[in-house]
């Protein structure tokens, strides 16, 4: 990158980390405030899950879809820009529904559009700071900052508008959200990345889709659909063991607090360690984060498992983003990343429809199945490394 690129106002990288700020600002607010809405409006623990899981279960169809569109366009920021408008429109309808089925409908279009953007502008974003040899990292964890600081805002807005000022605030949102797609910069060159390496003719998805290639995105696809499992119920649970409404917010945001110092350190340190065993750890990291919310510990203990998201999601995320990086070229990124968010996807349809059946009869002990479902996601990550050695080792 010149020196002239590293001090323009807003070069590629910065106008990019203005629209990752935003792309996950209506999931911050969501996980604080959604499931209090539903439950304001007379929505069970069931079904709460099933609303959580069907615009998953629904963008598992088109996903891949949507990523081989992506990298047939010009451009990937066409398909960011489109369907960040459509999330925007389709949206308002949130206000018009309140009965189950409604909002099962309403919610599943009004988040599959935002769904399908966040795999291309990881792939896009990638790409980008791969070509100009910026920190992908950082930017990414711009996204955890709008997400963590909606996280807390939501928790006050509800606390002081009651939970039917949820609605509002998720449209306007996803309006300031399609706005900054307006700015978000050319992702491509004409002519393209040089291929990754590692694997011939990775110019078709199906090059790369070997067993210790795959074993490692389904390894933590469960360990992400423990986390959305967690996003989707905290709130609900903590307001049940007596925490207050108003610390509710600021204890989701603190998982943030720490994605985001661990997003931003990243580069000082990942190239320390295999993409594969970064994976691994996280997964071993999740399974004691959620036994030990099983035993419904105090505020305090909260606090320091809250912040050990950075190491049982941003870890293992990035090992991911790194491992794909690593193995694929720029013909199949915005795919491949489909294919990604599509595993996790399955997974977090079939962890979500679960614990809400389990949370209804076991409550916090619920939590015992997670832990063991995310050390599943471990043996994944092992067994893959078993039958192929890291890049560098190799």
């Amino acid at each position: 990158m010149t020196s002239s690129e590293s001090t323009e106002v807003l070069n590629p990288e910065r106008r990019t980390a203005i629209f990752y700020t935003t792309v996950f600002m209506s999931g911050g607010a969501t996980a604080t405030a959604l499931p209090l809405w539903l439950n304001s409006v007379g929505i069970s623990s069931e079904q709460i899950g099933i609303i959580n899981a069907a615009p998953i279960f629904a963008m598992l169809l088109i996903n891949m879809l949507v990523g081989r569109l992506a990298d047939k366009a010009s451009d990937w920021r066409q398909m960011i820009v489109y369907s960040s408008f459509v999330c925007a429109i389709v949206s308002i309808a949130l206000f018009f529904v309140s009965d189950f089925w409604g909002i099962v409908i309403v919610w599943t279009l009004a988040t599959l559009p935002n769904a399908g953007v966040i795999p291309v502008i990881d792939a896009a974003a990638l790409r980008l700071t791969k070509r100009r040899g910026t920190d992908f990292g950082a930017l990414r964890a711009w996204g955890t900052v709008g997400y963590m600081t909606l996280n807390a805002a939501a928790g006050f807005v509800v606390a002081w508008f009651g939970a039917g000022a949820f609605v509002p605030l998720f449209v306007g949102l996803t309006a300031v959200r399609a706005f900054a797609a307006l700015i978000l910069p050319r992702f491509r060159e004409p002519a393209g990345d040089l291929a990754a390496g590692g694997i011939k003719d990775v110019s078709r998805l199906r090059a790369v889709m070997r067993p210790w290639f795959i074993l490692p995105l389904v390894g933590f696809s469960i360990v992400y659909s423990s986390h959305a499992v967690f996003n989707a119920f905290c709130a609900l649970i903590w307001q049940r063991q007596g925490v207050p409404g108003e610390i509710i917010g600021p204890l989701v945001a603190l998982a943030g607090v720490g994605e985001t110092i661990l997003m931003f350190a990243w580069r000082r340190f990942s190239h320390r360690f295999s993409a594969r065993k970064v994976i691994l750890f996280a997964s071993l990291a999740a399974c004691i984060r959620w036994i030990m919310n099983a035993f419904v510990p105090p505020v305090p203990v909260l606090i320091i498992l809250q912040l050990a998201h950075s190491v049982t999601y941003a870890v293992g995320f990035l090992g991911c983003i790194q491992f794909i990086g690593n193995w694929t070229d720029e013909s199949i990124a915005a795919e491949t990343q489909g294919f990604f968010v599509a595993l996790q996807q399955a997974m977090a349809v079939i962890a979500l429809l679960a614990f809400g059946w389990l949370m209804a009869g076991m409550g916090e002990h619920a939590f015992f199945v997670l832990a063991a479902y995310t050390l599943v996601g471990g043996l994944c990550v092992w067994l893959s490394l078993r039958m192929q050695q890291p890049k560098a080792a190799a």
